[in-house]
């Protein structure tokens, strides 16, 4: 059913490209941003984020959520990724706290308790910005295109307090995370040429310029890349792109956790590589 509806999408917007090519690859753009998932907390999910203090800051007019567990230890800061929010990190919350450490997590653009009507990498990496400068981090943890705000971020600012990046599961290039897109809705040539200009007209940049691995050959911090090798939602070829170009990195391969990687073993790797 879901795969169906993807096809009668696709279609639709390739119909409506003959009459308006920039209005159909406007529509497309907007399905591109637009989370289906992520937004509303569940009851248990708020549960949990209300054992946190929470703080509001702003971005322009965009409203930044963030959770805090109080700790002595150093500063960690959690970046969750597509259709998800906060509240996905409780395992890891819970245990870190336990160990000591400041624990900050905060919602994406257009997830969770945070404003936006839309998501982006880019606008992402900035709400990482005004969180970490707030609170300067040791380390940041970014699961997916919360990783690849995470290196946006990092490029652009060079936070002198960060010592350590955690990456699970992240993208690399922006221009591939757009072609699977493309390639999953079955878009024509009209609306995927026309995409591109209207991506370098909103965003400033070409998606080719937009790319993890490019912008981590900037950054000297210490690194582990974590990616499971059956991701069906970020090839493992990404990770390899990634740790190609963070010179100071380590990558871990798992198999059969999947894109989420939301597993005890992972954590464990997240906790060695924070206490060493």
């Amino acid at each position: 059913m879901k795969n169906l509806l993807i096809k009668i999408i696709g279609l639709y917007y390739n119909t409506i490209s003959y009459i308006s090519k920039s209005y159909a690859a406007n529509k497309a753009l907007y399905l591109f941003t637009t989370p289906m998932r992520g937004r509303k907390l569940s009851e248990e999910q708020t549960e949990f984020l209300d054992t946190a203090f929470q703080e509001e800051f702003k971005y322009q007019n965009h409203r930044i959520m963030t959770y805090r567990w109080l700790g002595d230890k150093s500063t960690i800061l959690l970046a969750h990724g597509w259709e998800s929010n906060a509240s996905r990190w409780k395992n890891l919350i819970t245990e870190l706290n336990k160990k000591g450490y400041n624990v900050i997590a905060l919602d994406a653009p257009a997830h969770g308790n945070s404003g936006s009507r839309a998501f982006n990498a880019l606008l992402y990496s900035e709400f990482i910005n005004v969180v970490a400068t707030r609170f300067q981090p040791e380390i940041i943890v970014g699961h997916s295109a919360g990783g690849m705000s995470t290196a946006f971020f990092q490029n652009k600012y060079q936070l002198k307090s960060i010592q350590k990046i955690v990456l699970l599961g992240s993208p690399s290039e922006f221009s591939d995370v757009i072609k699977r897109y493309t390639d999953m809705l079955g878009y024509n040539q009209r609306i995927t040429r026309q995409l591109n200009l209207t991506i370098i007209e909103r965003f400033g940049d070409k998606p080719e310029h937009l790319s993890t691995s490019k912008f981590l050959q900037n950054i000297d911090t210490k690194g582990l890349i974590i990616h499971d090798e059956e991701d069906n939602i970020i090839p493992y070829n990404d990770a390899l792109l990634i740790k190609n170009s963070f010179k100071n990195s380590t990558l871990i391969t798992t198999k059969g956790l999947g894109h989420s990687l939301n597993d005890e073993s992972v954590a464990t790797y997240i906790y060695q590589f924070i206490d060493n």
